[in-house]
């Protein structure tokens, strides 16, 4: 697994001397489904990459609501950024929804990197920067069928591995308006 993992980061454009220092402090993890990773409250100690499996976060209201503010799947680095710069608690649950293998990376290292501006705190720092402009980009500039659409064709085999209230939530609607965007398609 760690092969994959370094076969990524090369593919991100890490240095073999970046990859090498990721891997010396990475620890392989296998969860079942529904494992939480971090609650909500919680101080992170890790940081995650995901290899294999669909891990989802959320924002838990006093009053039982669930916001979903990210859905993580093979390949995506899962780091909360607030947390660790504020270095306070996490303001969202982290849970693996299919049983998953990822590294964890000890978020002290992280923040080692942080203070030094090291290379691989950038890259770190690019990627989710990226991710979050393109989710933004998504979530404002499409009309819901066209998110629907556009997810259905960048991300075809999450349709089976995900359910419609989960795809609803990714797609920031209600899983009734899914279920009519559905019926629209099918006319």
């Amino acid at each position: 697994m760690l092969d994959a993992f370094r076969q990524q980061l090369t593919l991100n454009g890490f240095s073999d001397t970046e990859c090498e220092q990721l891997c010396q402090s990475a620890q392989l993890i296998e969860l079942p489904t529904r494992h939480i990773l971090l609650h909500q409250g919680e101080i992170a100690q890790e940081i995650h990459f995901l290899l294999d499996g669909i891990c989802h976060s959320a924002y838990l209201t006093d009053k039982g609501k669930e916001f979903s503010k990210e859905f993580y799947w093979e390949n995506d680095w899962i780091i909360g950024f607030e947390s660790l710069i504020k270095q306070q608690a996490s303001p969202y649950l982290l849970e693996s929804l299919t049983p998953c293998s990822l590294i964890a990376l000890p978020i002290e290292t992280l923040r080692v990197w942080r203070e030094e501006k090291h290379g691989i705190y950038l890259k770190l720092l690019e990627t989710q920067l990226m991710h979050k402009e393109n989710k933004e980009r998504f979530m404002l500039l499409y009309s819901p069928e066209e998110r629907y659409e556009l997810f259905c064709h960048n991300f075809p085999d999450l349709l089976n591995r995900l359910n419609d209230y989960q795809i609803a939530a990714y797609l920031g609607i209600t899983p009734i308006s899914l279920s009519r965007i559905k019926k629209r398609g099918q006319n």
